[in-house]
């Protein structure tokens, strides 16, 4: 049954109970209708996406970014009765403006495999904002694809395929909870985390490791014979993850079971500094595609970033060090970007 549109709720039940999230933080369902996200906030992005594919070339390494696509992108027709334009999707839109830009090399398009796959198993579950194995093994696939590397091809065969009751982010925003049969997505796998930070340590010894988000920092090392000898870095949010054997679909898992070496930062921002220090093949910018309304702080470095989460999870307040102004953005876009001369994508 398909509810009535609710503009002060977060999330919309579409065809068949199909949680959609329209709201929160990023505003979502704003992104998709006019002016959605500015013109100069994807004018920045693309000049920051080639700065990245720079500024990692010079370390040798290579550079994609990712956006996981919102539901409301891959399936527009399940969240009937919903006002929306899925044409202006934001990953849709900054793919246009990285059009003949030297970004458009690092750009995976997500958006076109899910879109593509989507009338086969579901890409989502059904509660949740996240993928299920299905889609998680799409953006594992896409994702090496772009850097040339061969996917595991025996994932599925060491697979734990058990069912389980799941109550996803969207389905706990309701009294009471709304609640679905996941298939598990745990792999047998090789790789083992050899280092985790602070932040992440502690809130497992709370029993809270799965809240460890923003400033979370784990390395994954991989013996197995059939890894990938080279090494990979992501900066990504909650579609790829801090553990290995996660028993929702989450890229971290699938990556650390393909390299030798996988280091995964909870963060939008790049921090250089590291990258420097660790060399890495291979750089992933993840994020969720709702993100790209906001750019990333500049200079950001993990470890201030676990600090600023370690005040707010492990001491229960935002402390005066959080409160002050954040890092300045990169500028605004110069009066010389294609929008001046009303040449931009829209």
């Amino acid at each position: 049954m398909t509810s009535t549109p609710d503009p002060a709720a977060d999330v919309y039940e579409g065809r068949d109970g199909w949680l959609f999230l329209i709201r929160g933080n990023n505003r979502v369902l704003e992104q998709y209708g006019r002016p959605g996200v500015s013109r100069a906030t994807l004018w920045r992005w693309r000049r920051l996406i080639e700065t990245r594919m720079r500024r990692c070339a010079r370390l040798g390494a290579t550079y994609l970014h990712a956006l996981a696509p919102e539901k409301l992108t891959v399936y527009p027709e399940w969240a009937e009765g919903l006002a929306f334009d899925p044409a202006r999707a934001p990953a849709l839109r900054l793919a246009r403006w990285l059009t003949a830009s030297p970004g458009a090399r690092a750009w995976v398009d997500l958006t076109g495999a899910f879109r593509a796959a989507k009338d086969g198993p579901p890409l989502y579950l059904r509660t949740d904002t996240h993928w299920t194995h299905q889609g998680c093994a799409l953006a594992y696939r896409t994702i090496l694809a772009r850097m040339g590397v061969p996917a595991r091809a025996d994932i599925e065969a060491r697979r734990e395929r058990i069912a389980l009751p799941f109550t996803g982010d969207l389905g706990l925003k309701f009294m009471p909870h709304r609640s679905e049969w996941a298939e598990g997505s745990a792999i047998a796998s090789e790789a083992r985390r050899i280092h985790a930070n602070g932040l992440l340590l502690e809130m497992e010894a709370l029993g809270r490791g799965g809240d460890a988000h923003l400033g979370a920092h784990a390395v994954f090392r991989n013996d197995d014979p059939g890894a990938d000898p080279r090494r990979l870095v992501i900066f990504g949010d909650s579609y790829a993850q801090h553990t290995p054997h996660s028993p929702v679909a989450t890229l971290t898992a699938l990556l650390a079971d393909t390299f030798r070496e996988v280091h995964f930062l909870w963060s939008t921002g790049i921090d250089w500094h590291y990258l420097e220090a660790v060399r890495p093949d291979f750089v992933l910018g993840e994020m969720a595609e709702r993100f790209v309304i906001d750019l990333p702080p500049h200079g950001i470095r993990i470890e201030r970033l676990a600090e600023l989460a370690r005040e707010r999870k492990l001491m229960g307040e935002i402390t005066a060090a959080d409160a002050r102004s954040p890092a300045p953005l990169p500028p605004a876009a110069p009066a010389s970007a294609p929008e001046a001369a009303d040449a931009a994508p829209r």
